[in-house]
């Protein structure tokens, strides 16, 4: 049966008497945009991105809200609109962020989560999900070392809030008041995290000091250790800042390790970090939102020893493992601890004459009450994959990153930020274009190079033919960082990346 969607409206669709035929015909309708969608995404051949200036696109397309009812012809143009001039984050060559590509299965259980459209609170509102997420933190808490996978976690909305979660674990554990009389009640805390050495900037991810001004610990109150130049912590500088900061008064309670930095990739010296947190008693947090998937990997696991040492991890499937975004676990050693520090015992959810097991209703332990159903895109894709798929998948954008630093380390017009090959997927670079090739290190020379990352990046989004980040790092102006976390991408696309730098460059 065919409708014209240009005479029918929401309300004609289910749960209206005679709308199941509608229903079906439009989301039918609505299935086949996105499948062409997908389609197109992979297609090297198309654009990564339709890029407009956003007061071209606001006139191009009427996006204001309205009083009326839009019929459901409109809405498929709004859809087809949307997609139209979204970034293509599953091409190939679409290396901007840390979360690329598209999985078919991930994606296929994202649908099944909406339609269920459930919540993660209770287990007789989401029996299954909630069994899933039961088996799957504790198959990666059996990953990360911890014996029989025992310890807790929960899945939240990103890396920074599973950082803030382990903050906030950390400070409850030493000082348990803290949950009913406040900051007033403890002495000043220090919490501690890298900094890279020689460019005297912030090294780590920004969600440490985000965590401590939510939690009232206060931004100051985030000590910074210096780094090595491949941006790995230094150990010693820890212990000395940690003793520096008790003369002082303040109560050491946190270390965040990072497994796998934003910028370099580096990895901190995880069994050292952990040795000083067990001398001065103090938690030792691991950051792996974006290297924590390495543990799957036989080959690149080494780089994070020391791991199981732990009290928390955060580890985010979204990046490396490429499950849809989003999808962050914050795993954490001592079983009990989240439901003990975050619990309030809301009678109206939590009732405890309930006629099943009651450690199912995880809700309590989370900051949040409503809480999107994350798992089912992780455990489905495990289930499709296994490990060794997972593991195939990683080795492969390392192999991938590792292509690309042989092929750019000596090659004409190109130089990288540090020396060694890199630990992650992170390749950090300057071009420099002909014109100033062969200029003498000066302040000028500088200032021209600094300009070269941001043309380049704008002109690979009017053309749409890739895209990649760059930024400056301290004293260091602006590189590419490129990263590679897409299992669709090839050598070949290495390849023409490098190419299209030296092409959309050769006139600077």
């Amino acid at each position: 049966c065919e409708f014209d969607f240009g005479r029918i409206f929401l309300p004609h669709l289910l749960p209206a008497s005679d709308g199941d035929t509608k229903t079906m015909t439009f989301l039918q309708e609505v299935v086949d945009i996105l499948l062409a969608y997908i389609v197109e995404s992979f297609d090297r051949e198309t654009k990564v991105i339709d890029f407009h200036y956003p007061n071209q696109l606001l006139q191009m397309n009427n996006w204001e809200l309205q009083d009326e009812p839009a019929t459901l012809d409109d809405i498929l143009i709004s859809c087809r609109a949307t997609l139209k001039y979204a970034i293509k984050t599953a091409h190939p060559r679409y290396f901007n962020q840390l979360s690329t590509g598209l999985d078919m299965v991930g994606l296929a259980a994202d649908w099944l989560t909406s339609t269920a459209n459930t919540n993660m609170f209770t287990y007789e509102v989401a029996p299954v999900f909630v069994l899933l997420e039961y088996v799957t933190l504790k198959k990666m808490r059996d990953i990360i070392g911890w014996q029989d996978g025992r310890g807790d976690g929960i899945f939240s909305p990103g890396g920074a809030i599973s950082n803030m979660y382990a903050m906030l674990l950390a400070r409850f554990k030493m000082f348990p008041e803290v949950k009913e009389k406040g900051m007033s009640s403890v002495p000043r805390l220090a919490a501690f995290t890298s900094e890279h050495v020689i460019c005297l900037t912030h090294f780590f991810h920004f969600s440490i000091k985000k965590g401590a001004a939510a939690l009232g610990i206060g931004t100051e109150s985030v000590i910074c250790i210096k780094a090595d130049e491949s941006g790995k912590l230094i150990p010693a500088d820890l212990e000395r800042r940690i003793l520096e900061a008790k003369q002082k008064g303040f109560v050491p309670f946190f270390v965040s390790a990072t497994a796998g930095t934003t910028v370099y990739g580096a990895f901190d010296p995880l069994i050292a970090i952990s040795d000083i947190c067990r001398k001065y008693g103090v938690w030792m947090h691991v950051d792996g939102a974006w290297g924590g998937s390495l543990l799957m990997s036989r080959k690149h696991r080494w780089k994070l020893d020391g791991v199981e040492r732990a009290n928390s991890v955060t580890w985010n499937p979204h990046k490396m493992m490429s499950v849809p975004l989003q999808c962050s676990a914050l795993l954490v050693r001592e079983e009990g601890l989240m439901q003990n520090c975050n619990q309030m015992h809301a009678c109206y959810l939590f009732q405890q004459d309930k006629h099943y097991d009651l450690s199912y209703d995880t809700g309590d332990k989370a900051l949040q009450c409503g809480r999107h159903v994350d798992i089912f895109k992780l455990w489905l894709m495990w289930r499709a994959k296994g490990t060794i798929g997972f593991e195939a998948q990683i080795d492969k954008c390392l192999e991938l990153s590792e292509y690309l630093y042989n092929k750019i380390k000596d090659r004409e017009g190109y130089e990288m930020v540090f020396n060694g090959k890199p630990q992650h997927t992170n390749v950090c670079f300057w071009y420099l274009p002909p014109g100033i090739r062969y200029m003498e290190d000066t302040e000028e020379r500088k200032k021209r190079l600094h300009k070269v990352a941001p043309v380049i990046k704008a002109r690979m989004m009017e053309y749409g033919t890739t895209m990649v980040s760059y930024q400056p790092q301290g004293d260091k102006v602006n590189f590419f960082r490129m990263v590679i976390s897409n299992p669709a991408a090839t050598f070949e696309d290495i390849d023409f990346l490098i190419e299209e730098i030296e092409r959309l460059g050769q006139d600077l």
